[in-house]
């Protein structure tokens, strides 16, 4: 595996308003608790495109590289006001939805990290579920092209506890067959696996060769070992299928009772010790 890497979400202000902290302040802190690598949402204070100048882009990526941090992944923040629904009804969403991510795409290019995680949306009252996917199979064509020619993979994340349209292992593999473009690959979160009571070990396994990144959260959105969630078993499934990418913990952003360091700590330590036991 290539490391473990922290989600930024609980130190935004999505989805939740508070804690929030800037980007800088973030990758010091993540830095200094041992991670490999950190997952920038983006969002604001952290990595809305339009909110980033070009100077401030490379003294952030400066800054990454002085903390010896990677870049993981890189991740919308679908709904709220502006939707960044791509199998939205309304066609004037879906182009902004697409000409979005195709920004966060060149921003990830910047600073150096493979992978964009494609939420493919929800359905809309009054479209059709098979128009929301033909909307959202679309939207990935068109962001996969550009995503191919900056060299960055585009993952599709089911997210039954977010939206209705992509729930399930099957789903996300489903419409990276219909892509058919080899940078599109599939990824999975614990949290969404364990909201629908089936067992995350399983995911790994049934997306195999095409399981690219995986997110790591207890139920609840709890650090791992903090609830029900085997992980023993998946950190087993994930070497036995012979995973490669990163394991990047989600957690925490669901409240604003969180304490960010607290979830950030408290998931490297467990996760370390688990795969010194694995090894």
């Amino acid at each position: 595996m290539k490391g473990i890497s922290f989600n930024t979400w609980v130190y935004s202000s999505f989805p939740t308003w508070v804690p929030s902290y800037p980007l800088e302040e973030v990758i010091k802190r993540i830095s200094s608790f041992g991670y490999d690598a950190i997952e920038i949402g983006c969002a604001s204070p952290h990595a809305w495109p339009d909110y980033l100048s070009k100077e401030r882009r490379r003294e952030i990526l400066k800054l990454l590289k002085e903390k010896n941090l990677k870049v993981s992944a890189m991740l919308p923040a679908p709904g709220g006001g502006p939707g960044m629904n791509p199998s939205s009804p309304l066609a004037e969403e879906r182009k902004f939805t697409i000409n979005h991510y195709k920004e966060v795409v060149r921003l990830a290019s910047e600073w150096e990290c493979p992978t964009v995680i494609w939420v493919a949306g929800w359905v809309v009252h009054g479209t059709s579920q098979q128009d929301a996917w033909n909307y959202s199979l679309q939207g990935l064509i068109d962001v996969a092209n550009f995503a191919k020619k900056h060299g960055v993979t585009m993952v599709v994340e089911p997210t039954p506890a977010d939206s209705n349209l992509i729930e399930t292992a099957d789903d996300a593999l489903l419409l990276r067959e219909q892509i058919g473009l080899s940078n599109v690959k599939v990824m999975f979160d614990t949290f969404h696996a364990l909201y629908r009571n089936e067992v995350p070990s399983d995911y790994a396994y049934r997306m195999g060769e095409y399981l690219h990144h995986v997110h790591i959260s207890d139920h609840d959105r709890l650090p791992p070992g903090q609830g029900r969630g085997d992980f023993p078993s998946l950190l087993k499934a994930l070497k036995d299928i012979h995973y490669d990418g990163y394991l990047s913990m989600e957690v925490g952003f669901h409240t604003r009772q969180s304490e960010p360091d607290w979830y950030a700590r408290t998931s490297i330590e467990y996760l370390k010790a688990k795969l010194a036991e694995l090894d």
